[in-house]
């Protein structure tokens, strides 16, 4: 059973950025926004082209951006040609960060080991489901991310060159980083860099002088930003600034900020990994244990041994995941985009264990493809009795999947079409193959291109059909065409927290109601909120509604209104 060879490091290489281009790109404005987080980034590039505010734009009547700029600068540049923020230009800094970084990678482990091996670990990096995600959306992790990873290789090779001269591209990826999301982007570079330096016997001393030097030269970028926005925001921006770093860290926040216990990293990588953590976690059950022997004394020599003959970069890739880990174990505030840097190091060591299981444990990626290929058939059958108005009998019993179901039923494209064939031929293919598992590594990639289908199929039509469901943008332009120019005042009880969405659609309209004391206009508030909008300002105002949401909104997640008001006689000036 062969297959043509495409071995070489530029085919492969270019073989990865058509597959990461295709299976990211095409999908990424087929979704409306539908979550607060996503149009609360879009929203500072809106402003920004806007106000011509480059340095500190205001948005959602009164906020400045939580997070640097920079990824905001992205979005905004990207929508230049067009004039216009969409969801599309919005996600397309997250897309290229994530193709960006897996080709770097590609090359970088590619030069330091197999190119096989590391076209495999770049498949994986692109198909885990964390990473997918966050290549999906209009979030500031993935370009972090990317620029981070990028400035860790550029500190290898350093290394490599004995540390002569300065590394101006890992000084400018850190100082990109630190204008994503903050100093974070120039503290694990240099820990990573510093701790792997004490592993290869040099001292302390040296190596804090060998790398302080390139975070003092990374922070000129950033603090000329960081200068003049605190002319702009005064002390209100530098406020913001050490809660969203130093506030964050110490778990000081003003508000609740995503509070885990230190476990919660260990089983949301492993969930963030999937379907591939899956495979790992079952190949537990087949591997041969044996009863330890030896004292703890013994067991630290043979570590320490391990390590001194370690291969480098390896030992690179292993250091890297363990101080990021460690890193963001440390504070209380977590998030699963957080520990994003590891990912690629993480890839490549799976890589190697996948590639021992197909030799050694071949009956555990069997049962593995076997879950694969019946993820795959069951997607295609609950697709195909959605659309084929089967099902249409049982949403009486659950309305709410009545309600998404027939959303999906209306969605269908050429993608969709060619993914289930693509998915039933992969499906044939690898039961057909089961006999020739070991003879070469066909198989696993017939398996990872099954899951890529699946994907393709859920981004393509599936997912958008839910999505768009859930989201609010028919209401939103709703509003816009009620209130067609001006502004539209808002109240939510709950600090912080806009009508993202519909704010988004309307293109930065929506404005604080309390804060501006409007004569009249037309306000928006959840339904629970007005009963103390009628209390405080029953009095003043007249409250007439003129619209309701048919869904619990995605921001205030309660039923939306869209009042007419104006002050009573009596209350005018």
């Amino acid at each position: 059973m062969n297959m043509p060879k495409i071995n070489s490091k530029s085919s492969l290489f270019l073989l990865l950025l058509i597959i990461s281009t295709l299976t990211i790109i095409p999908y990424l404005g087929l979704t409306n926004f539908h979550t607060k987080g996503e149009p609360r980034e879009a929203i500072v590039a809106v402003s920004m082209l806007q106000t011509d505010n480059w340095i500190l734009p205001v948005n959602n009547g009164s906020d400045i951006a939580y997070k640097p700029p920079f990824f905001h600068w992205c979005i905004a540049a990207l929508s230049l040609p067009t004039g216009e923020v969409t969801e599309f230009t919005s996600r397309l800094p997250s897309a290229l960060a994530v193709i960006i970084m897996t080709a770097m990678c590609f090359l970088f482990f590619a030069k330091r080991s197999r190119n096989d091996l590391a076209f495999l670990s770049s498949l994986l990096l692109l198909s885990g489901f964390e990473v997918h995600r966050a290549a999906m959306a209009s979030r500031v992790d993935m370009v972090l991310t990317c620029f981070i990873v990028l400035a860790l290789l550029q500190l290898y090779r350093w290394w490599e060159h004995g540390l002569r001269g300065v590394p101006v591209w890992a000084i400018l990826f850190m100082s990109i980083a630190t204008l994503t999301k903050g100093p974070v982007g120039i503290i694990l570079p240099c820990a990573v860099i510093g701790v792997f330096l004490l592993f290869q016997k040099v001292s302390l001393w040296r190596a804090i002088y060998k790398v302080i030097p390139l975070a003092l030269l990374a922070c000129i970028l950033p603090l000329l930003w960081y200068y003049a926005a605190y002319r702009q925001g005064g002390d209100t921006f530098l406020q913001l600034v050490m809660e969203e770093n130093f506030g964050r860290f110490l778990g000081k926040m003003s508000y609740d900020s995503h509070e885990q216990p230190i476990v919660y990293y260990i089983y949301i990588t492993l969930a963030g990994w999937l379907p591939w953590s899956l495979l790992a976690l079952m190949s537990l059950f087949a591997l041969k244990y044996k009863k330890p022997q030896g004292s703890p004394k013994q067991y630290w020599n043979r570590l320490k041994e391990y390590i001194a003959h370690m291969d480098r970069m390896r030992l690179f890739s292993l250091l890297a995941i363990v101080v990021i880990f460690v890193f963001y174990c440390i504070p209380k505030s977590k998030r699963s985009v957080y520990i994003l840097p590891i990912y690629p190091f993480i890839a490549y060591f799976l890589a190697e264990y996948m590639l021992y299981l197909l030799k050694q444990k071949p009956k555990v990626w069997r049962l593995f493809s076997i879950i694969i290929a019946s993820i795959g058939g069951l997607l295609l059958a609950v697709l195909l009795l959605i659309k084929s108005g089967i099902a249409d009998r049982y949403y009486s019993i659950l309305p709410d999947a009545g309600y998404y179901a027939t959303a999906l039923s209306e969605s269908w494209n050429i993608v969709s079409i060619i993914s289930g064939i693509v998915i039933i031929f992969l499906i044939y293919d690898i039961y057909k193959s089961k006999r020739y598992l070991t003879y070469n590594n066909r198989y696993i990639y017939s398996v990872i291109a099954l899951f890529i289908g699946i994907q393709l199929m859920l981004d393509a039509s599936t997912l958008p059909a839910i999505l768009n469901a859930k989201s609010m943008k028919p209401f939103a332009d709703r509003v816009a065409t009620e209130v067609p120019e001006g502004k539209i005042y808002s109240y939510v009880s709950v600090p912080m927290l806009h009508f993202f969405i519909i704010n988004f659609y309307t293109q930065d309209r929506v404005v604080e109601f309390e804060k501006e004391a409007p004569e009249e206009g037309y306000l928006l508030v959840g339904e629970r909120d007005f009963q103390y909008i009628q209390e405080k300002y029953g009095q003043q105002y007249t409250f007439d509604q003129t619209l309701r949401s048919n869904r619990k909104g995605n921001d205030v997640k309660d039923y939306v209104l869209l009042l007419n008001f104006q002050k009573r006689d009596s209350d005018k000036d």
